[in-house]
């Protein structure tokens, strides 16, 4: 890896909900593969894997989105959420309940993840030696006389 590659990467992950997305991608992943079967296991479970597959898409989709555009992250956490907990009832079980269990926790995450506020610049361009609250006085812009 190039030397700054880590840290861009680091960056791009702590400005999202990194780990609520891979566990709703890997919930989703994991809810689709079971009605994926071989063709033969496939047919005895008739129409009953659609659900399955879709529920599953659009929980990677709300894993991608997370990552992706973070600003819909409440609406991508309760999406997550609401599949999950559908896929226990319309899809073996949610995945055995692997899938289930993944996705709620992985929704709640993305659901839960605020944005870390940027430092204030003013508060940086301050003097230490200026109590808090005071403006610095060699900062400070000078006062204007009128003449």
């Amino acid at each position: 890896m190039r030397p700054g590659a880590w840290r861009r990467w680091r960056r791009w992950r702590k400005g999202r909900p990194f780990w609520g997305g891979l566990a709703a991608v890997i919930a989703g992943a994991e809810i689709c593969a079971i009605p994926l079967a071989p063709l033969k296991i496939m047919l005895q479970q008739g129409i009953a894997g659609i659900p399955s597959v879709l529920m599953g898409l659009v929980m990677i989709l709300m894993g991608l989105s997370a990552w992706f555009t973070p600003h819909y992250r409440g609406l991508a956490g309760i999406l997550t959420v609401l599949c999950a907990m559908a896929s226990l009832v319309m899809s073996n079980l949610g995945g055995f309940l692997i899938g289930t269990v993944i996705g709620i926790l992985g929704g709640a995450m993305i659901f839960a993840w605020r944005p870390v506020p940027a430092p204030e610049p003013a508060a940086a361009a301050g003097s230490a030696d200026a109590p808090p609250g005071e403006p610095d006085t060699a900062t400070a812009a000078p006062a204007v006389t009128e003449q």
